[in-house]
């Protein structure tokens, strides 16, 4: 298929661009900026240069080019600030982003769209022991900061699926780790030994290695069916404090600081309201049943370890 793909230089987007290669696809990739232009084009794409919240940059961009699918995986999350507000760029792109892909859709002739998602759009609150599957309601406001990437979740799917002549489908990805992912960041951050364990029980939530993101999402683009959401998540959720304890091991720094939960909620709001209040044990039994997917990494011990062997 030829594939145009937006957010190709983030952390599931390198991974995807090889994954996308090594099915045999085309890709044309969507960047904004030109100096990673070089990177693409050793995965085997070709870079075309635009903004994503630029609708009439990006249409000129692609004018004049074909694609099977676009893709949607842009964000905003290198250098984001530590407080979360409405106005962020990466909900925007969620927004008006997924507005201006579809329009691209069109313009390049694609009759399909996949989108990222997230699971945090079941709701940043204490699930509790429930699995929760695709059948359980998504996009729940609940009163907290998480509310903002909630919402912007919605806003993608939404979009995408009520698109006229367009074949959606989203994937509710669960917390990304590997190269340039959640455990890099943090590995960063316990390395300058920033306090960021909060004190006490921390929440549980699922994970999914950013190469097993970027298989499933090639699996969704060949195989899933217009109009679902699939969650891409591994075999077992961990709490947060698991989570830093194992990245702390595979990447030899400094264990976690442990932090005041006040603290943490004042310091980096977001950030407390995820790995405190949000418990949600995720299942991606949708997604081998349908896409024929498996996480090849199926607990964060061993994606971890394999960053480790040569």
């Amino acid at each position: 298929m030829k594939v145009l793909l937006a957010g190709a230089t983030g952390a599931i987007g390198v991974p995807l661009l090889s994954a996308l290669a090594g099915a045999g696809h085309e890709v044309t990739a969507v960047i904004r900026d030109p100096a990673k232009r070089r990177l693409v084009a050793e995965h085997g794409a070709d870079p075309v240069i635009a903004d994503v919240l630029d609708r009439d940059a990006l249409l000129r961009a692609v004018d004049g080019r074909s694609a099977d699918v676009v893709m949607h995986q842009a964000t905003a999350l290198r250098n984001a600030p530590r407080t979360l507000r409405p106005d962020d760029p990466t909900l925007a792109l969620r927004g008006r982003g997924t507005e201006h892909l579809l329009a691209a859709a069109r313009l390049v002739g694609a009759r399909r769209f996949v989108t990222q998602s997230l699971i945090t759009g079941y709701g940043y609150r204490d699930h509790g022991d429930t699995v929760l599957t695709e059948d359980d309601t998504f996009g729940s406001r609940v009163g907290n900061i998480g509310d903002l990437v909630t919402d912007a979740g919605m806003a993608t799917e939404s979009q995408v699926f009520a698109a006229d002549g367009i074949e959606g489908i989203a994937l509710r990805y669960g917390m990304f780790y590997g190269k340039n992912a959640f455990s890099d960041m943090f590995a960063d951050m316990m390395r300058k030994r920033a306090p960021i364990l909060p004190r006490g029980k921390t929440a549980t939530t699922s994970f999914v290695h950013v190469n097993d993101a970027a298989a499933a999402t090639v699996a969704a683009m060949e195989r899933g069916r217009a109009g679902e959401a699939y969650n891409i998540v591994d075999d077992q959720p961990v709490s947060w404090r698991a989570f830093l304890t194992e990245v702390s091991r595979a990447h030899g720094t400094p264990r976690p600081v442990v932090t005041p939960r006040w603290l943490l909620r004042l310091a980096v709001p977001y950030l407390g309201c995820l790995m405190i209040d949000t418990t949600m044990r995720i299942s991606h039994a949708k997604a081998t049943r349908e896409l024929g997917w498996t996480p090849a990494y199926g607990t964060l011990r061993e994606g971890l370890e394999a960053r480790e062997r040569p």
